[in-house]
């Protein structure tokens, strides 16, 4: 085992993989910006490390500085948490290059399952169900417009790299491909540094159902159970659960299969997240792989007893996994909502300054994860994830009151946040019965 780690983050996922590396009995560089220097990750680690200003540019995402901070702080492996650097396959390889253990994936399957439109070919040939669509990138106009007439309107132009719903585009009819084609490869440029983009079909109100896997170095892998994340304000997840209330015994099966073919076709190890969309007619295709520890990772922690972050750590240092496949029973039901810092009322724009009053709920069944604390400063340059507030229960409507307790409890003041729609959303009928899709939240809220 490790016994001293940094890690490569802020907020909330700093202080989570912290509090596992401190069970582990290893040690925490935190790092920080001039914005941060008074951050709760700061204090809560064995020591810190400044890295630059407070553009991420210069210092969460400046490879130098990171490891800088590792070589000075005598660190032997670092943790990039979800976000910034966490799927950079450079940053893998530099870390690699100074005998520093990045601890996630090889840095050759970031790289891979990074190019969306290479993934898919990987993940075909591995069996796996793909949306039809492109084989590769869209090399013309006129080879975009002939798969968009073998697969039919409307469709979907996406970035082949980066994520975060940057570079999608929904094309409903022939005259407006190459405007949609021309605007998604600019924004993907602009995102990512890359252009390319591939066509898919488009799939009316799917679910989002992710596959939770863990592998090893040693070709275990185990697939945790799966989440529903369907509920997103413009690609961005607002509220998840586990299990889903859409896949039986058998659909669960075939994903989790098809989710250990994924991984082992990438010689995949540590934690990692393959992405599916299900149709209406229970047809599951495969969207993408997230090669990080996802935000709503908490929800398959409550319902496995398995502890992701730690067994990250644990993989990462060489050991093999501490589960079998065997040994993995979901039990009851767990919701997190995202608090996030932004304005619901005024089309979600982030709401940066002081948080004078936190308040957090408590109780039974309750989680919440967070690096705030009253006088935190919410940061404009920064994600406005502020907490994580999850609630389990043994059964979907035993969690879902303990979420409406725990929302009413939650107290923040000083900046806007998204508590009163999580209010609104536990109230929802159609929820409530766990009929949702994609385009759920769309529907319901101006500006999501």
């Amino acid at each position: 085992m490790f016994n001293k780690i940094l890690v490569a983050n802020r907020g909330e996922i700093a202080i989570r993989v912290m509090r596992a590396a401190r069970e582990l009995g290893v040690k925490t560089v935190a790092v920080y910006s001039d914005a941060d220097k008074d951050a709760l990750h700061v204090r809560y680690a064995d020591e810190s490390y400044p890295i630059g200003p407070a553009q991420a540019s210069l210092s969460y995402l400046h490879i130098p500085n990171l490891i800088n901070a590792a070589v000075q702080t005598g660190a032997e492996a670092i943790h990039p948490g979800y976000g910034f650097l966490s799927e950079n396959n450079h940053f893998a390889q530099v870390c690699e290059t100074w005998g520093l253990v990045f601890i996630g994936p090889p840095a050759e399957a970031i790289k891979q399952m990074g190019i969306k439109a290479d993934a898919r070919n990987m993940m075909r040939e591995a069996g796996v169900p793909v949306v039809p669509g492109t084989e590769g990138t869209v090399t013309d106009l006129h080879q975009a417009m002939r798969v968009a007439e073998e697969i039919g309107y409307p469709i979907l132009v996406k970035a082949s790299s980066g994520g975060g719903g940057r570079g999608i585009r929904i094309v409903e009819q022939p005259d407006a491909l190459g405007e949609a084609i021309e605007r998604a490869s600019r924004e993907a440029r602009s995102a990512f540094g890359q252009g390319d983009v591939y066509l898919e079909k488009f799939l009316h109100n799917p679910r989002h159902i992710e596959i939770q896997v863990m592998a090893d170095k040693f070709g275990r892998v185990v697939t945790l159970g799966e989440r529903e994340s369907s509920l997103q304000r413009r690609r961005q997840k607002v509220l998840e659960e586990s299990p889903s209330v859409a896949l039986t015994p058998e659909l669960r099966a075939a994903m989790s299969e098809a989710a250990v073919r994924a991984a082992r076709a990438v010689s995949y190890t540590s934690a990692g997240t393959l992405e599916f969309l299900l149709d209406e007619a229970g047809h599951f295709y495969f969207m993408e792989m997230n090669t990080r520890v996802q935000v709503e990772h908490a929800c398959t922690e409550m319902v496995t007893g398995f502890d992701i972050v730690k067994e990250q750590i644990r993989v990462a240092a060489g050991l093999p996994l501490s589960i079998a496949q065997e040994e993995v029973r979901l039990f009851g039901w767990a919701i997190e909502c995202r608090i996030n810092a932004e304005d619901p009322d005024n089309q979600f724009r982030p709401s940066p300054g002081a948080v004078t009053v936190w308040q957090e709920a408590g109780g039974p069944g309750v989680r919440v994860d967070t690096g705030a604390e009253t006088g935190t400063v919410v940061q404009p340059f920064y994600d406005s994830l502020l907490a994580k507030l999850v609630t389990w229960g043994r059964t979907r409507e035993e969690s879902i009151a303990r979420m409406r307790r725990a929302l009413a409890e939650f107290r923040v003041e000083g900046v806007k946040t998204t508590i009163d729609m999580h209010k609104q959303l536990m109230e929802d009928p159609e929820f409530n019965a766990g009929r949702i899709h994609i385009n759920f939240l769309a529907e319901r809220f101006k500006g999501a």
